[in-house]
């Protein structure tokens, strides 16, 4: 199975976002949109160069809670990709949940790193 990503988002989890958008904006001149969305409150999300976004939640930021690495399905997919995983015994931390606009599941590496996928809502769950 040959998958199509859309990037790479980095997650920041931070115990203040207004702290972190004005730190990365004074010193490194990143500069972050602020958004809004039922279920995972307020997020700050940018854009860097042409394949990575940069998002910030409110959430623990205690090492290895932070940064999260999360590889964007561009043609979906994320059900059989997370059920292939699971066949070969690999451990699914987060089964495939609602996240803004789409869905993400979480996995461990073969290091014991948490890596996530997400794909759009727009595009099917499932691959034949």
């Amino acid at each position: 199975m040959t998958m199509n990503f859309n990037g790479v988002t980095i997650i920041f989890n931070v115990a203040d976002i207004e702290r972190t958008r004005k730190f990365y904006g004074e010193f490194l001149g990143i500069e972050f949109e602020r958004y809004e969305d039922e279920d995972a409150g307020a997020f700050l999300m940018t854009k860097i160069g042409k394949e990575v976004d940069l998002m910030v939640f409110k959430g623990d930021p205690k090492p290895g809670n932070t940064p999260n690495v999360v590889f964007g399905l561009a043609d979906g997919g994320i059900d059989t990709v997370i059920a292939r995983l699971a066949a070969a015994g690999v451990e699914i931390v987060t089964p495939v949940s609602h996240a803004p606009d789409g869905w993400f599941a979480d996995f461990r590496d073969p290091d014991g790193q948490i890596v996530s996928f997400y794909q759009s809502a727009e595009v099917p769950r499932a691959l034949t």
